[in-house]
């Protein structure tokens, strides 16, 4: 198989960021690069979802609690209606 190289700008913070990230993970950038284009190639789409929209910790960790409720529902407390929710809340 023939290779090309290619050559990219991107911010340095950015890059040396990456590479951290990548070394921790057992992969150079190289590798990283090639995986994510891989993906891209196999899905025929970037294979995560672009968004303005970044969730802030709080959501975030609303979305882990909804999980982990999802996983173990016998863990958490369940209601028949808002008033009895209400009362439990309040106490």
């Amino acid at each position: 198989m023939a290779t090309t190289n290619v050559t990219i700008r991107m911010d340095e913070e950015l890059k040396k960021q990456a590479e951290e990230l990548f070394s921790d993970l057992g992969l150079s950038m190289t590798a990283a690069l090639i995986a994510f284009t891989k993906q891209s190639v196999r899905e025929q789409r970037i294979p995560f979802v672009l968004s303005r929209h970044v969730p802030n910790a709080e959501t975030i960790a609303a979305i882990e609690e909804v999980e982990k409720m999802k996983l173990a529902p016998q863990d958490y407390q369940g209601f028949d209606d808002v008033d009895e929710m209400m009362t439990e809340l309040l106490k």
